[in-house]
């Protein structure tokens, strides 16, 4: 049949099982929306108030589903402003696809109005991006970028199509979508020399990263860490691999992870690395990193392998087959003693003194939220101290019920992701943790939020400074807060009113509870003003390039 470029792409998103896109319209994609008019009872458009926020939402979608996050964009400003949430997702192997348009292909390279190479302009955040100058090559270039988008390592791909080729009309043959490849043990000799070192290791301890949950391989892990009984220290993206209640969890590893994981680190005798890259934020000093210690590393990125941390023994493929084939002909372990020990290290700080404050504690208002959402819900975060807060004291029972930007650490990510998790999850609740600061760089997505209705309580952290930066210059620079104090008057409360949204306000302990049971049960979106203190800070911590030798408990 003969359709237009505009239609095939409508065409080919529905090959491809996408029920939903995210995006904002613009002159040069006018005839990719004039289509999306009439396939509207098919595809659910979200329009965002800014094409950032639309990015991040297709990226919140894609973690919260499994599935790939679509996003849509007219040309120049509208193109360059998603290339924040694609290099968010590239570097956190998030699966999108950028679908861009431009201006008409005799109008490319002359500086026309709102022309831009994106192509080039994303290549170094994407796994790959295509510029169509034909209609007869857009069908084949959206499947490759579908495919791609899950191939292997996840990631996002970019398709720019210019405006003649969205009218023009070319022969559309409708095809079912390619299954993704199998990624197969590339080294299957390494699996038995594994299993070696687990049977040999008196002290395995697991190192899980967010490669657990890309790959859906949540059930397989659990089956693994418990038949090697090695406790699990979680990367922030890993958090949830295994639910926080299981007894070899141990929680979040680095920086800010706990003492008991620093400790685990350092005394193992073997550590296992799954679907985990060894970023600074883990292995703060690189050489010493589990330096006692056999490494293995699990991985489906060659890349990865000893770009970071020099490891002994690797496997290369999808982590659900690795998982599997080192289960076979492996009998149960048992490190009681080493597991002990662990929980010896966990109560390491239980003597210290509880903070005294007239504010309301972090801590106590995660503790509150674990008491009130499902083990299903989702929580997204900003960046700063909430969310390593999040990583501290909330409890993930559940895989892909924690929503973070990783490794970018991009700042205004979570009204985005919040928005895109609680499109796609209607029946669940989504909970926004931010920063006043991280807060102020979207806050203009609350007319989305309200626009569709979407139910999620945002509990804004404020203490009216940058805090993590904050707490940096603190303890690193001799207490000279430049630019961290930005004396700003935002009314968070009328804020939200005025985008009609309902707002409350907690500033004394004994109003957490209540206020955010009120909150939750309105099932409608919510702003709560939180007000902390700025001299609360993130402990433990680690201090960049040191180890648990020189971790910092007060300050």
């Amino acid at each position: 049949m003969q359709l237009t470029g505009a239609e095939i792409i409508c065409e080919c998103l529905l090959e491809q099982g996408v029920d939903t896109v995210f995006g904002y319209p613009g002159g040069a994609a006018l005839n990719t929306y004039d289509a999306l008019y009439k396939y509207s009872d098919r595809i659910n458009h979200i329009l965002t108030a800014h094409e950032q926020g639309a990015s991040h939402a297709a990226d919140g979608y894609a973690r919260s589903t499994g599935k790939t996050g679509v996003v849509m964009t007219t040309s120049g400003p509208g193109a360059t402003n998603i290339v924040t949430g694609l290099a968010t997702a590239n570097i956190d192997s998030v699966p999108l696809v950028a679908i861009t348009g431009n201006v008409t292909t005799d109008q490319l390279g002359r500086d026309s109005f709102q022309e831009v190479d994106i192509v080039d302009i994303v290549k170094p955040v994407t796994k790959a991006s295509y510029l169509v100058e034909k209609v007869e090559d857009l069908a084949d270039t959206i499947r490759k970028a579908f495919a791609l988008a899950q191939d292997g390592r996840k990631g996002p791909v970019l398709v720019d199509v210019p405006k003649d080729v969205t009218a023009n009309k070319t022969e559309f043959t409708p095809l079912k979508p390619e299954k993704p490849m199998r990624f197969e043990i590339k080294n299957p000799e390494s699996v038995r020399r594994v299993q070696e070192l687990i049977k040999n290791s008196k002290r395995p301890m697991i190192y899980a990263g967010g490669g657990i949950l890309s790959a859906n391989a949540s059930p397989e892990f659990k089956a693994f860490a418990e038949l090697i009984d090695a406790p699990v220290c979680c990367s922030l993206m890993g958090l949830g691999c295994i639910p926080a209640s299981h007894p070899l969890c141990v929680g979040n590893i680095g920086m800010h992870g706990g003492y008991e994981s620093g400790m685990a680190t350092a005394e193992c005798d073997l550590m296992i690395a799954c679907g985990a890259r060894f970023s600074d934020r883990v292995a703060g000093d690189r050489e010493k990193f589990g330096e006692q210690a056999k490494i293995v590393q699990l991985e489906i990125d060659e890349k990865e392998i000893n770009k970071n941390v020099k490891v002994d023994e690797y496997i290369l493929g999808d982590i659900k087959n690795i998982l599997i084939a080192l289960t076979i002909g492996l009998e149960q372990q048992q490190h009681k003693d080493w597991l002990d020990k662990i929980e010896e290290w966990k109560h390491h700080f239980d003597n210290a003194e509880a903070p005294e404050s007239e504010y309301p504690l972090p801590q106590d208002i995660l503790q509150a939220i674990n008491e009130i959402k499902a083990d299903d819900d989702i929580i997204a975060t900003d960046v700063g101290q909430h969310q390593m807060w999040v990583a501290q004291y909330s409890r993930f029972e559940a895989r892909k019920t924690l929503l973070t930007s990783g490794g970018m650490g991009t700042m205004g990510y979570g009204m985005g992701a919040a928005i895109g998790a609680q499109v796609s999850h209607p029946d669940k609740r989504v909970f926004l943790i931010t920063g006043d600061g991280s807060f102020h760089m979207n806050l203009n997505e609350l007319v989305t939020m309200n626009s569709y209705d979407l139910p999620v309580v945002i509990v804004v952290m404020n203490n009216s400074v940058l805090g993590m930066v904050r707490q940096w210059q603190k303890l690193f620079y001799g207490s000279r807060f430049s630019q961290t104090d930005p004396h700003r008057a935002t009314d968070f409360v009328k804020l939200a009113n005025a985008f009609g949204i309902e707002g409350m306000r907690i500033t004394k302990p004994e109003e957490i509870k209540p206020v955010l049971q009120k909150a939750f049960d309105l099932k409608k979106p919510v702003v709560i003003d939180c007000v902390i203190s700025p001299d609360v800070n993130v402990l433990p911590m680690i201090p960049p390039g040191k180890t648990i030798a020189e971790i910092v408990t007060e300050m």
